[in-house]
């Protein structure tokens, strides 16, 4: 069977950095793609990247209480989808039907139909054990323009 051609290309950003766009129209609810990286245990992530000076830039997806796609390894297009207050995506995880926690992947979906040309924007989900200070806030600053935007990726506490 040939392989589906891909209807989304990365190229820069207005948003941030690289971002992805659609080539071709996306339906609403079409699996777009799947988030794919290296996997890794959390202790793995904390002892590789805990001591680094966080710069609210990451390609770390967290898929369940064990394991972190770590898509700076391995990643594909999908990392660099960019947040939005407002998307037009969003991620979803697929957990393996016998709960093998390291088979679980983690797919990006259109939540609306989106035309060529438009960037792609899933809402991160960050969320903090620690106070939300002006610094992290900072740190975590949302650039994604709509009318809608908290200003930050970080999700409110609950």
């Amino acid at each position: 069977m040939p392989k589906k051609k891909k209807k989304i290309e990365a190229r820069l950003s207005p948003i941030h950095g690289n971002g992805v766009f659609a080539t071709e129209l996306i339906r609403k609810g079409e699996r777009i793609v799947r988030y794919k990286g290296t996997l890794r245990t959390h202790a793995e992530v904390d002892e590789e990247y805990g001591d680094d000076d966080e710069d609210g830039h990451t390609f770390l997806f967290t898929l369940n209480d064990e394991y972190v796609v770590d898509a700076n390894v391995g990643g594909n297009v999908a990392r660099w989808i960019n947040h939005s207050c407002q998307p037009n995506c969003e991620s979803e995880i697929e957990e393996d039907a016998k709960d093998r926690r390291h088979k679980d992947k983690v797919f990006i979906h259109a939540l609306r139909e989106i035309k060529p040309g438009e960037e792609l924007t899933y809402n991160y989900g960050i969320t903090l054990d620690e106070p939300h200070t002006a610094r992290l806030k900072k740190l975590w600053a949302c650039k994604c323009g709509s009318k809608k935007c908290t200003g930050t990726m970080l999700q409110p506490k609950r």
